[in-house]
């Protein structure tokens, strides 16, 4: 390999890093929304080049997106889960170089049956990148973060969401973002424009409409994560919630956030009678419960409705590692991350009944839940709001939690619904139907946040179709793609 070649290769393996490093300053905290563009579009370059080295430069793009994006899990093994610093920032580096190897094959894939036409290739590359995103959702239980969708809030794309959710935002922004690299090309600026065009067309529609408004209020008890599980701390955490939560009594639903009390749900049933009289309307907390039967005990991360409410939720899709320990008899011991004190809960099933709070009717996600559009999807059909209960102490002040907000507010956006973000220690926050964030409280402060929010009624699109109205026809056109390119390299006949 001549000099001028090896600097070639080693410029791009460096534009592809650093592309995919500024991925995330197009999400929040950030949100400076044409960074993200740029990156997918600068992808979509590099891979478009004669020589493009499609796994290399795919890894590394992944391996800079997600080093980034994802820095806040270093947080979670070092800070609590005691875990030298060499030994988390070894853990996260496997975990990245991991979750980079998805963008490997992404973009492989396309290298290996691109179109030859620029509108055709940025239209290929858009489809390979949320079908890829699609995989996340469900592959290995999933890992739905960093979609490109979540940029485009408080854009005019964000208009998509009803309609295909976070996967077809996603979709028109790729493909804006690779239309626009080929912007000498006429038919690759008609498709750069399309799905702005789109959004117009739809941007003023209400695909649900209020009903019946409830007064609410959210606890945020700000306990310290260091403590939070210690026995002595148990009595301290249930007056502070029962104290904060005085002037909020009258209100029809009170929220507190996920494992707002640290004992068991059999063990707190003298204190909940004592809050439900309290209550005038439902007491919603996050609380740990289990089931006993002959082949031993099995504890949940749930959610249970007390006073003028009903009903118990237990987490249906949880956190590998921090809930559950794969290869736990191998890991089990090795570091306090593998060992913490909720690492040992199953799952809850698929289908549940919503929790009720007075008349109306609410779909619970704990933490984690509220990144899967279908798993929040298949609840909110039948809900008059979303609740979701979190505890991002574990991220620290990394961008996790603002991330993990604006994802919760894609959920209200795809589904026309108002939702109740109750948090141990931020952000606590209450979104309207639309996406937008009406209330919220700071970070890292006790603090009570009031308001009122309307039971909605009506259904989306997405809530009515999902995700297989965007994922069935990027199926298609790869398939078309595919069955194009065996014909372009099929020897052709003399005759």
């Amino acid at each position: 390999m001549t000099r001028r070649a090896s600097l070639q290769r080693a410029a791009t393996a460096l534009l592809a890093l650093g592309a995919g490093a500024a991925f995330p300053l197009g999400l929040a905290p950030f949100d400076w929304w044409p960074v993200t563009l740029a990156a997918a579009g600068a992808l979509f370059w590099l891979l478009c080049r004669d020589d493009p080295q499609p796994l290399l430069t795919g890894w590394l793009f992944g391996a800079g997106k997600y080093g980034v994006g994802i820095s806040w899990v270093y947080v979670s093994i070092h800070v609590y889960g005691g875990a030298s610093p060499i030994l988390a920032g070894f853990l996260v580096a496997v975990f990245v170089a991991g979750m980079a190897l998805f963008h490997a094959g992404a973009a492989w894939v396309f290298v290996r049956f691109r179109p030859p036409g620029p509108a055709a290739a940025a239209v290929t590359f858009a489809a390979v990148w949320v079908l890829t995103e699609w995989l996340l959702t469900w592959f290995l239980t999933g890992f739905p973060w960093l979609f490109a969708g979540y940029a485009m809030l408080d854009t005019p794309m964000e208009a998509l969401a009803p309609l295909g959710g976070v996967l077809l935002v996603g979709f028109g922004a790729v493909l804006t973002a690779a239309c626009l690299v080929r912007w000498r090309s006429r038919a690759a600026l008609i498709v750069a424009a399309l799905p702005w065009l789109a959004s117009w067309s739809v941007a003023g529609v209400s695909w649900t409409t209020p009903e019946e408004r409830h007064r609410v209020a959210l606890v945020q008890g700000n306990i310290d994560q260091a403590t939070k599980w210690d026995e002595a701390s148990r009595t301290g955490i249930l007056e502070r919630y029962a104290s904060l939560s005085g002037p909020a009594w009258d209100r029809d639903v009170v929220i507190w956030p996920e494992a707002a009390i640290t004992l068991p749900l059999h063990m707190a049933g003298d204190f909940l009678a004592e809050m439900a009289d309290r209550a005038e309307g439902a007491l919603v907390l996050g609380v740990v419960f289990g089931e006993w039967s002959p082949d031993g005990a099995r504890w949940y991360n749930g959610a249970v409705a007390v006073g003028d409410g009903e009903g118990r939720y237990a987490k249906r899709r949880l956190v590998p590692f921090g809930e559950y320990v794969p290869f736990q008899s191998v890991l089990r011991g090795v570091i306090g991350f593998f060992d913490l004190p909720m690492s040992r809960t199953v799952p809850g099933d698929f289908e549940q009944p919503l929790l009720r709070a007075g008349p109306a009717a609410l779909a619970m996600a704990i933490c984690y839940e509220i990144a899967y559009p279908e798993l929040v999807r298949a609840s909110a059909r039948e809900a008059d709001a979303l609740v979701t209960i979190s505890n991002d102490t574990w991220f620290g002040a990394s961008i996790g939690p603002r991330q993990h907000l604006q994802i919760a507010r894609m959920r209200a956006l795809e589904n026309g619904r108002y939702l109740l973000r109750a948090t141990n220690n931020g952000v606590t926050a209450i979104v309207d139907p639309y996406g937008g964030v009406v209330g919220e409280l700071p970070q890292f402060e006790q603090g009570v946040l009031t308001g009122e929010v309307a039971a909605m009624a009506g259904t989306t699109p997405f809530g009515r179709w999902g995700t297989l109205a965007v994922v069935g026809p990027l199926v298609l056109v790869l398939l078309g793609v595919g069955a194009m390119h065996l014909r372009r390299q099929a020897p052709r006949s003399e005759y």
